[in-house]
């Protein structure tokens, strides 16, 4: 069995390069979803979802006509202060300087921290109902998510921030921790 672990498509939020998490349920922007139009995904019997609409678009435009099944704590990470806000805007904070220098490890300002997020999203993994081994699946979620998940589980170990991809890209991660990048395109 092969878990797809992709990330969702563009948005206006990502285009602007701003710390848009779960406190903001933007759409994919009009770029992002004629990107993922223009890339072949492998078929998948079962989608597990993060509940904002972006991840819910990104799924029905991969997968039409598979259901997709919302696991609510694979939503993105809760930025807390610098919601909405890009490193423009946060450049000069004592606060963003703060977390900077931390590595990404501080919790965000009235928000979650990396470790908490983690946590999050590796025991939502750890308890979905995995289809029958040879009966591939998806999770649509969020970069974020998409770097917890490989960070607890891809064979050879690698670091969270190792694990980035770029929206609508991904890893096909197999059930003894082997992965790949997702190769999708047309």
């Amino acid at each position: 069995m092969t878990i797809y672990l992709i990330r969702h498509g563009q948005t206006q939020g990502n285009l602007e390069r701003r710390y848009i998490g779960c406190r903001t349920d933007e759409p994919l922007c009009a770029a992002g979803a004629a990107a993922l139009r223009e890339r072949e995904y492998p078929p998948v019997r079962r989608v597990f979802v993060s509940p904002m609409r972006r991840c819910l678009e990104t799924a029905a435009i991969l997968f039409p006509g598979v259901r997709p099944e919302i696991v609510e704590d694979f939503r993105e990470c809760d930025f807390g202060d610098f919601e909405g806000l890009n490193y423009a805007e946060l450049n000069g904070r004592a606060d963003y300087q703060a977390w900077i220098d931390s590595g990404g490890e501080l919790p965000f300002p009235d928000g979650e921290s990396r470790a908490q997020f983690s946590a999050r999203c590796v025991k939502a993994f750890d308890a979905l109902r995995l289809p029958s081994p040879g009966e591939d699946c998806a999770v649509v979620a969020h970069g974020g998510t998409v770097m917890a998940i490989m960070e607890a589980y891809a064979r050879p170990k690698g670091g969270y921030f190792d694990f980035q991809v770029p929206c609508g890209a991904g890893y096909a991660l197999e059930a003894d921790g082997r992965y790949a990048p997702l190769e999708s395109a047309k």
